[in-house]
């Protein structure tokens, strides 16, 4: 199997450019000028570390993995005063606090090797920086002097939300980036993810500093609670999420098991039809139903009294495949899966005018996987010359273009059996 090129970086490379220079000048600064407030420092700075400590990692589809840190390094940009007295931190020491907290919370993920830890940092760096810009030069120039009750409030609330608008803008940028998947579908998806819980570190960020300007630090760890309880809900969400695709792909195996498809089959479709769905900009929750549905796409065949030959439903009938994919909708209803699911395994051998999009997805690349499979070593390209062939009446046209473009990306490759 030949590598995927790594995609070009500029962006990414800027993100992390830009976010080293901030971190650099502000620890210098702060070091040469010294920290003021320093107990409001290392108890914010605290929060933080605590907050990076207690990150979570993997495939959780929450845009947020350490919500208590964020909420924590927002609260300290937009911290104006300390139980009624002024602060003098400033936009420098704001950074550097942040920097430092949050390096030390990484330590464990990045002895573990998490690839992602430092676009999670520059991430974390540029929008702490974005709010304590908007907040803390006015705030020292006595903008806000006069604001007071829900005019205060209403104002962090504001800055809090420009500041996740850019780090969803800067996600989906590196997203972008690294993976090479278009840029507006991944920025929608951030977006749609900023309600859950974004909007409790927002909340929690702004009644942190609002709090801690009348009473205190006390209000830290008064408030930090709530979030650390939302947090481990939002670990046992993704949990459950994770235990939930194992079982469907447990059941997606049942077919290779039994000996009506090779081994590795479905996993190969599914994660083939992912990268053509965010090709062609289905939201995140689309792609979780394609990808559900490209793994239980063969489980029809269990109704067979003798196999398909290598498990290629592609050269039946017609009739005959919208008899296993009524049969494969039938027992994924069974299961308890998404009735999306259920939908699109049903639906996968209709003509492709008459299916939904990732019905047409499911089709195309199973048909390509299976022609591949018995092409030996042209097969690849002599399975999408099939597919352009078939765009008359078998296939979608729009389908077998994205499925080109990934392909080409992909040197004309799938990932190995097994």
């Amino acid at each position: 199997m030949t590598n995927r090129p790594s995609p070009s970086r500029p962006i990414r490379l800027l993100i992390h450019t830009s976010a080293t220079l901030l971190a650099t000048t502000s620890l210098a600064l702060t070091l040469w000028t010294g920290i003021e407030e320093r107990g409001v420092a290392l108890a914010f700075g605290v929060l933080v570390a605590v907050g990076e400590l207690s990150r979570w990692n993997g495939t959780t589809g929450l845009r947020e993995t350490a919500p208590l840190g964020a909420a924590g390094a927002l609260s300290y940009a937009l911290l104006g005063a300390d139980a009624g007295q002024p602060t003098h931190h400033g936009l420098f020491q704001v950074v550097a606090v942040v920097v430092a907290a949050s390096l030390v919370g990484c330590v464990p993920h990045i002895a573990r090797g998490r690839s992602r830890t430092p676009d999670h940092l520059a991430r974390r760096v540029l929008t702490v920086g974005f709010a304590a810009v908007c907040f803390q030069p006015l705030y020292s120039q006595g903008v806000f002097g006069h604001w007071g009750g829900p005019a205060y409030a209403l104002l962090l609330l504001a800055l809090l939300s420009l500041t996740a608008l850019c780090d969803a803008v800067l996600a989906a940028a590196l997203a972008h980036s690294r993976t090479g998947w278009r840029f507006g579908p991944l920025l929608r998806d951030e977006l749609r993810g900023m309600p859950g819980i974004g909007s409790a570190v927002c909340a929690t960020g702004a009644v942190m500093a609002l709090a801690v300007a009348v009473v205190g630090l006390w209000a830290v760890p008064v408030f930090s609670v709530p979030l650390l309880l939302t947090q481990l809900s939002f670990r046992r969400y993704a949990a459950v999420r994770t235990t939930y695709r194992q079982t469907i792909a447990s059941l997606a195996r049942s077919t290779e098991i039994a000996g009506y498809t090779p081994a590795g089959h479905a996993r190969r479709v599914a994660a083939l039809c992912q990268a053509v769905g965010r090709d062609l900009g289905l939201s995140e929750p689309d792609l979780t139903v394609l990808e559900y549905a490209a793994l239980m796409h063969d489980i029809g065949q269990l109704s067979l009294v003798d196999p398909v030959p290598a498990g290629a439903t592609a050269v039946l009938p017609v009739e005959e495949q919208r008899r296993i994919a009524l049969l494969g909708g039938a027992v994924v209803r069974q299961t308890g899966v998404s009735p999306q699911v259920a939908a699109v395994v049903e639906r996968q051998a209709d003509p492709y005018r008459e299916q939904p999009l990732s019905a047409r997805i499911v089709r195309a690349v199973n048909a390509y996987e299976e022609k591949t499979r018995a092409g030996g070593p042209g097969g690849p390209l002599r399975a999408l010359e099939e597919l352009r062939l078939g765009t008359a009446g078998d296939y979608a046209p729009e389908v077998v273009e994205a499925l080109a473009r990934v392909l080409s990306r992909d040197c004309l490759t799938l990932p190995s059996a097994g």
